[in-house]
């Protein structure tokens, strides 16, 4: 019998364990989610008969912590999806956080012509390691490896190799109290507003690779490439532009993190690379490529900050956190190669 036979002759519950277990694979970075959330509920600290870890502040804090990796973590998903790397974010983050805090603090610029140049360095920095990647034919871990060098380096020469203090008012080498507003919260004081900056982010991507042709483009370069260039897809198109995407919000990144510390560091974002792409692998996005979604990297992302955040109100040591971490991860990966491929 083939299996185009055995298929065919399933029970309607094979079938039925068969969706089941496809529907779990799926949504598994949502089910995690749900399951570490639950058990940071059970395990929280109480106050006062309180639970600490649900109370409105501490989700806010959840929520806030997460938002500056989960915009890089956006934008790693679409280097991911053509089966790509991008180890230079954290740089660029880093070399961002600097641009705004050197530029309105040191140059005087305004609020918006900074946050432009800061952005258009960004996306330039991440379409030229498209172009070394696409064009050039070096592979984008070591393109995007010598980029977290070059980043980093431009950031300690513009910087000084100091951190800049950024205070706020109308005065001489202070910024415009409107940048500040970026750190702030509404909703009543609820809702931080890089967590705002965070959804819309992810928001338009999920909109965008649902519904513009550029998306069914790079499905089919980290499909197959080579089917997807006979096939008339603008391959190196597509890769310049996911990498200048990822660029892109890498520094969106860096000025929400200047922001929120009051600083650029030629030093901030160190480790936020891994952080990123942890969140896209637990987010179900495959390495090799092809396959995955934002809404996935989101609870991934979220799923993270939850667990770095009940490992931290019950004290746990900061090296049990890292194993923790590591072993959530690779459960996820584990849980990548089990998934039916159909």
């Amino acid at each position: 019998m083939t299996v185009q036979d055995e298929t065919a002759t399933a029970t309607p519950v094979e079938q039925s364990s068969g969706g089941v277990v496809a529907t779990l694979f799926r949504f598994q970075s949502v089910f995690g989610l749900l399951a570490v959330f639950i058990a940071a509920i059970i395990f929280s600290p109480r106050k006062d008969g309180e639970i600490l870890f649900i109370s409105a502040d501490n989700l806010a804090n959840v929520v806030r912590a997460v938002s500056e990796i989960g915009i890089i973590a956006v934008g790693m998903t679409f280097v991911i999806l053509i089966g790509g790397i991008d180890l230079s974010v954290g740089a660029v983050l880093g070399l961002a956080a600097v641009g705004s805090a050197v530029l309105m603090v040191e140059n005087d610029w305004g609020f918006l012509p900074s946050v432009v140049l800061v952005l258009a360095i960004g996306l330039v920095f991440g379409a030229l390691q498209g172009v070394a990647t696409a064009m050039i034919g070096i592979q984008s871990f070591i393109v995007t490896l010598a980029g977290l060098q070059i980043a980093r380096g431009l950031a300690r020469i513009w910087s000084g190799g100091q951190g800049v203090a950024i205070a706020y008012g109308d005065g001489p080498h202070e910024a415009p109290d409107s940048f500040a507003i970026l750190g702030e919260r509404t909703f009543g004081g609820l809702v931080p507003i890089p967590v705002l900056i965070f959804a819309v982010v992810a928001i338009a991507a999920v909109v965008f690779l649902r519904v513009s042709a550029f998306s069914r483009h790079l499905y089919a370069v980290g499909g197959n490439e080579k089917a997807a260039r006979l096939s008339g897809v603008p391959v190196v198109r597509v890769k310049i532009a996911v990498f200048a995407i990822c660029g892109l919000l890498a520094s969106l990144a860096g000025i929400v993190h200047a922001v929120q510390l009051n600083q650029g560091s030629p030093n901030d974002g160190i480790g936020y690379e891994l952080d990123a792409i942890a969140a896209v692998v637990i987010g179900g996005t495959s390495l090799a490529g092809g396959r995955g979604s934002v809404a996935g990297t989101v609870a991934g992302a979220l799923l993270l900050g939850v667990l770095n955040n009940i490992l931290a109100l019950n004290n746990i040591d900061s090296n049990i956190q890292l194993l923790i971490k590591g072993l959530v991860i690779v459960a996820a990966a584990a849980l990548q190669r089990l998934r039916p491929t159909s």
